[in-house]
């Protein structure tokens, strides 16, 4: 399929909320649409959709929305001592104009964030060997040119976190040597962003250790407001990251998660060739992935989410 047909089938998916007919839709991304408030601020929406493999599927996964709300919204507060972000609130009474019902339907998905604008690098750091970066070690026995080891396996901690950026692009990310992304955004934004990124990820495989979860991986966006480095989009979320319970951590094979690659675990069993169109999702794997979202959500923030 044609980027222009993808991005056709892609738009299919994505509908604008009617109840939000009032603001302008600045953006819809695979999960988020993004409204504009005023010059000052944005509106995200969180919807239920899923995605893998760089496709948006038909199904939502029950709840999701407001679990990535809710889990982003909590590392966004946790982690203001160590860089500042966009969030200003997750109050939905925030929004002008709602109606009742539109007003109870987003209850839990909306972030009224402030303007920032992004990098054109997505900084992911990396702990463990898994997804495509267990794909690079196997085929150049390194990560994009930073040497590792020889003899790791499978789901195996990494010597030291490693940031592995990509670039941020609407169909695929690509890969991205640490040279090449200091290039892309010069070094005092480059040096500030990977001083950032790892003091994320290092509070985050503390917190989430505490509650008996690895982190194995993450990305997080990062965007400049006058002249400040901003954490943004979301941060330390079952979409944004890969994570795996510590008691059944099993170096050499696939691994239980609280992340989506349930999804990409069943459909690499199918014969889904990774293009547009995808198949239906098994109704089996979208509870399983919305107990899982949910779980991670109610541990780490205490906050309940029923209906699943």
């Amino acid at each position: 399929m044609t980027n222009s047909s993808t991005e056709a089938y892609l738009g299919a998916r994505i509908a604008p909320d009617p109840g939000l007919a009032h603001l302008q839709l600045v953006g819809a991304g695979k999960v988020r649409d993004v409204y504009a408030l005023d010059d000052e601020l944005l509106l995200f929406v969180t919807s239920d959709r899923i995605s893998a493999f760089d496709v948006i599927f038909a199904e939502g996964v029950p709840h999701k929305g407001r679990v990535l709300t809710a889990v982003a919204a909590h590392w966004f507060e946790r982690t203001r001592h160590l860089v500042p972000n966009h969030l200003v609130t997750t109050d939905v009474d925030a929004v002008p104009g709602l109606a009742p019902d539109v007003r109870a339907r987003l209850a839990g998905r909306v972030m009224v964030v402030r303007r920032a604008r992004p990098t054109p690098v997505e900084w992911v750091v990396r702990g463990y060997l898994a997804g495509s970066g267990w794909k690079e070690y196997r085929a150049s026995g390194g990560l994009w040119g930073q040497t590792l080891p020889a003899g790791l396996r499978l789901a195996d901690r990494l010597p030291e976190p490693l940031l592995t950026p990509t670039t941020k692009d609407d169909d695929h990310d690509l890969p991205l040597t640490l040279d090449a992304a200091r290039a892309r955004v010069g070094s005092d934004v480059f040096d500030g962003a990977r001083a950032a990124a790892f003091a994320l990820f290092d509070e985050g495989t503390r917190v989430l250790g505490d509650l008996g979860i690895l982190l194995a991986d993450t990305k997080f966006e990062f965007g400049l407001r006058d002249g400040e480095l901003l954490l943004i989009d979301e941060a330390l979320t079952p979409d944004s990251s890969r994570m795996w319970p510590s008691d059944a951590w099993t170096p050499g094979e696939n691994q239980a998660s609280y992340d989506k690659q349930i999804l990409r675990d069943w459909l690499e069993s199918t014969t889904w060739n990774m293009e547009p169109p995808p198949p239906a999702i098994d109704p089996d794997v979208l509870v399983r992935l919305a107990r899982r979202y949910i779980d991670l959500c109610e541990r780490l923030t205490g906050r309940r989410i029923t209906g699943v």
